[in-house]
Order: C-alpha cells, then structure tokens, then sequence
C-alpha cells in the first residue's frame, strides 16, 4: 500500500453516487476544496459516527468552500440506504472493485478481531482548487474527524 501524500496530483475518477449519477473529482477543479474520505462499510457503527459528523458539519464546511465526497466498496443500492436512514447531505461514491482506494493507496492488508484481510483505510485527503493533495487526514478518531477537519480549514 502506497498511500498519496501532500503536494502529489490526486487521481481523478468517475463513480457512481447513491443516485445513480456519475461524479468526478475534476467536475470540482477550479471551484472548491475536496475532502475525499475513505470509509470501510456504510451502516457500521464507526462509519455511522463519522458521516453524521460530517452532515453536522456542512455548513461550516460549506462556509469553508469545501464539499465532502464519501468513498466506500459498497454498491449504490447500499449508499442510498445510508444517505437515507442517516439523513446525509452530500456525496457518497461507490468504489466496489476498489480500483480509486488503490489509486489513493488507501486499500491494503487490515486486522480486525484476529482476522485479516484487504480493505478500505479509514483515511481522508483534502483536495485543493488545483487537483492537488493539500492535506492527508490519517491520524484521528471517527468522532472527531471532522473537528480535525475543520480545524485545519481554518488555520490554512
């Protein structure tokens, strides 16, 4: 697992949203900050915590020209069920042959209750007006991630 870092051009892609529609990351070029969160499984408890944080946190994040795009494995009948029981409002995106988790190089090698296996990193990259990682996100708890966040939006 290679993780990008800061500074390197993010990869950009087109995925499906829990609409249906297609989304890309260049759509945003030019226009707005982009906080890609990578997250294991939509309707677990940790992934629960931190999307209704960052629903919680829109309008700051919104103030700070930032939108939020959510990328899990999970199909797009999955994500709708999720934006619809947890009342989300943004973009979540289906990565199911987890080619985009690779190219950030957040899918890799996991242990979880003895066990392990591959999957999605809990990790998140903040994408500038220029296509340009500007900030990784590795090092927080579901629960304050989206403090961490904003915290650096602001300090910028």
């Amino acid at each position: 697992m290679q993780m990008l870092t800061a500074g390197a051009t993010a990869p950009d892609f087109s995925l499906q949203d829990q609409n249906g529609n297609t989304v890309t990351l260049s759509q945003y070029k030019g226009k707005n900050n982009v906080l890609v969160y990578f997250y294991p499984k939509a309707m677990t408890p940790g992934c629960i915590t931190q999307a209704c944080s960052l629903r919680d946190s829109k309008s700051e994040l919104d103030a700070l020209n930032t939108v939020v795009l959510g990328i899990s494995p999970d199909p797009v009948k999955r994500l709708k069920n999720f934006e619809q029981k947890k009342e989300l409002n943004f973009t979540l995106l289906s990565d199911e042959d987890h080619a985009i988790a690779d190219a950030f190089g957040v899918w890799g090698p996991k242990k979880f209750m003895g066990r392990e296996f591959d999957g999605i990193h809990r990790i998140s990259f903040l994408v500038g007006t220029d296509g340009n990682i500007k900030h990784v996100f590795n090092k927080f708890k579901t629960k304050d991630h989206h403090d961490v966040v904003v915290n650096y939006l602001k300090g910028e």
